[in-house]
């Protein structure tokens, strides 16, 4: 398939463009060059590359910079998510646009809650979220009017490559740091109880290459494991990889309620026969090497 993917030089599209060209696919990725903000912009690109899929990454990840600037969030996220399926249904209305979200619109549920649904009212908490959110209904309503869009909603993801914004990602960093001697053996956390899915990125592109088939319905599918992680567990796997053993030390101000936000992705299953392959204990290992070539690199 000829496919365009936006958003291809962040964290999730360094996966997808290589696993999209080792299966033959004929990839676009102009990331900078094409600004999702501009409508004109949007509707030239797809009128010369004429794709036959759309993978729509680009947007604005980080839930702490979606504080900080919520404009930015929301014109990135939900004003070009419209540019792209306006630009979509004008220049390349047979199109498949995979309009990625996040399990994160469902917001936070009380601990013991079970896993959300695609069914779940959307209550997000963040700009962030709910720049995600409104996109996603906006795909919806695009769908209605005959629009091939399908709305992945990811769950909490890590892997290789990822910021150290992510909580999993920081822990990595830091024992990465303590081992090479660039810092203090004192690791300061938040809250470790809050629980989370822990994908690993790999099964996270695979979601997305098997939605790209045109049997697969259009509607929203949560991509997650089901699989309940508290953030403890996340960094007592780090640690027993580690060649160092931090100190642990609670930060006050890094502390959040403890809450779960886990998916159900028989939806997904059902569709596509999708399965996760990654343990946390390979997708942890595989973070903590890349940060360890990261650091030593630097």
């Amino acid at each position: 398939m000829r496919i365009l993917v936006t958003g291809a030089g962040g964290f999730v599209g360094s996966h997808l463009v290589p696993r999209l060209v080792e299966s033959g696919h004929d990839v676009s990725s102009p990331d900078r060059e094409m600004d999702v903000t501009q409508l004109a912009v949007c509707r030239d690109w797809l009128a010369r590359l004429a794709p036959e899929a759309i993978i729509h990454l680009a947007a604005q990840s980080s839930v702490a910079a979606s504080v900080a600037q919520p404009e930015i969030a929301y014109r990135v996220t939900y004003y070009g998510a419209r540019c792209l399926l306006e630009a979509a249904a004008l220049e390349t209305p047979g199109v498949r646009v995979l309009l990625v979200g996040s399990g994160d619109v469902y917001g936070p549920a009380p601990p013991g809650s079970p896993a959300f649904t695609e069914d779940a009212p959307l209550a997000p908490r963040s700009p962030y979220a709910t720049a995600k959110a409104a996109a996603d209904r906006l795909g919806a309503l695009y769908a209605e009017r005959g629009l091939d869009v399908v709305r992945p909603r990811p769950f909490n993801h890590t892997g290789p490559g990822q910021s150290d914004a992510f909580v999993a990602a920081s822990f990595a960093r830091q024992i990465a740091e303590m081992e090479a001697g660039q810092r203090a053996s004192e690791m300061r956390v938040g809250n470790l109880d809050a629980v989370r899915e822990f994908l690993d990125v790999r099964d996270v592109v695979s979601a997305y290459v098997a939605l790209l088939d045109p049997k697969v319905p259009a509607a929203a599918y949560n991509v997650a494991k089901g699989t309940p992680v508290s953030v403890r567990q996340v960094l007592d796997q780090l640690i027993a990889t580690a060649k160092t053993q931090p100190e642990i030390s609670v930060d006050p101000e890094r502390m959040r309620p403890t809450d779960i936000s886990i998916g159900n992705a028989e939806r997904l299953r059902s569709a596509t026969d999708w399965q996760p392959r990654y343990s946390l204990e390979e997708t942890v290992s595989a973070l903590l090497e890349d940060w360890r070539r990261r650091v030593s690199a630097s």
